[in-house]
């Protein structure tokens, strides 16, 4: 039995614990929060321990792996700190708000040899999923273009407090919810980015960027263009794929729509457990790792586009194209970021 722990009892909590309790040989047995309250709402339904120190429910818990769900910039020393104690280690998303960060967590991991799963939670949503069995199947043949359109809310009092420093989150709705749009346009345009350009804004009177546009080129040619709103008249989360043979529109409010030769086919239809069931494939997949299997998502995939983010932050700083270096891997480190000239 694996005896499983989670670090934050915010939004997305509830579906860790739901998960766990539909996996047999898991159990949820702690889960630790600063607002004691907040961390007994997630237990109590399972019957988990409550912590408000993880220091001491890494000493006291018995875990065997534990998920981090915490502002960004505390990633880095609970997943050091998770190491340390031999434990798995599942975080969610941006890895951390650094490349450097990201390198380290690698490292206390590979060293402590314990296994790193990024909760990129885009690669097994249901509608996702779909458009990915669509792309494999070849018959749209290969993918030319992705345009990426996600609105969210960043007016004052919109999210916790945390959200509004950059030290703490990493940076504004491009950290949060543009790295959701990387993720699944990297993942569907099939490589590494090679350059972008980026623009933000920074409205409401807040510190940390709004609304944000990123126009990419990977390594393969695939062009991409992500945009990310706040406060839109429309609420939208679109994922359109342009193909030789035809294109895929992907929503969670829509589902998964295919249109080839003038006729369009709905592949997904939304369901209400739709989210829940992302993340149960999401623990699914951490526990195969624990077994000895290869995660769905690389921690290089995680860490490239915490380097492409960060990337975009220079591009719309300077107002000009970045260059992404490569590597032996197609990731290149942070400090291999070069404008072009």
């Amino acid at each position: 039995m694996i005896r499983l722990g989670i670090i934050g009892a915010g939004a997305v909590a509830h579906f860790h614990a739901a998960s766990a309790a539909r996996i047999s040989n898991v159990e949820l047995a702690a889960v630790c929060d600063l607002r004691d309250e907040a961390a007994e709402r997630v237990a109590s339904p399972w019957g988990a321990s409550v912590y408000t120190d993880y220091a001491v429910m890494f000493r006291e818990a018995g875990l065997h792996a534990v998920i981090i769900n915490t502002p960004h910039a505390l990633h880095l020393e609970m997943v050091v700190a998770a190491a340390d104690h031999g434990l798995h280690v599942l975080v969610e998303k941006p890895m951390a708000t650094t490349v450097a960060d990201c390198d380290r967590m690698i490292r206390a991991c590979e060293e402590a040899g314990v296994s790193l799963v990024i909760g990129q939670i885009q690669h097994f949503l249901p509608e996702k999923l779909a458009a990915e069995d669509v792309l494999a199947c070849g018959e749209l043949g290969r993918v030319l273009m992705i345009r990426d359109y996600r609105t969210t809310d960043y007016r004052p009092g919109s999210r916790p407090d945390w959200f509004f420093s950059e030290a703490m989150a990493g940076g504004g709705a491009l950290m949060n919810i543009g790295g959701h749009c990387l993720d699944r346009s990297i993942w569907f345009g099939g490589a590494a980015v090679g350059s972008l350009n980026a623009s933000t804004l920074k409205r409401f009177g807040v510190p940390v960027e709004t609304d944000g546009a990123i126009a990419l080129t990977l390594r393969n040619g695939v062009h991409v263009s992500i945009s990310v709103v706040s406060d839109a008249a429309q609420r939208m989360d679109e994922v359109l794929i342009v193909c030789e043979h035809g294109t895929i529109s992907c929503s969670p409010h829509n589902g998964t729509l295919v249109r080839c030769n003038g006729t369009t086919r709905t592949v997904w239809e939304p369901q209400p457990e739709d989210i829940q069931e992302g993340f149960f494939l999401q623990l699914q997949d951490f526990i195969r790792v624990l077994d000895g299997g290869a995660p769905k998502v690389s921690v290089e995939h995680a860490r490239h586009i915490v380097e492409v983010i960060l990337a975009s932050y220079q591009a719309a700083r300077t107002g000009g194209p970045v260059e992404l270096a490569e590597t032996g891997n197609s990731i290149s480190a942070g400090r291999a970021l070069t404008e072009v000239s």
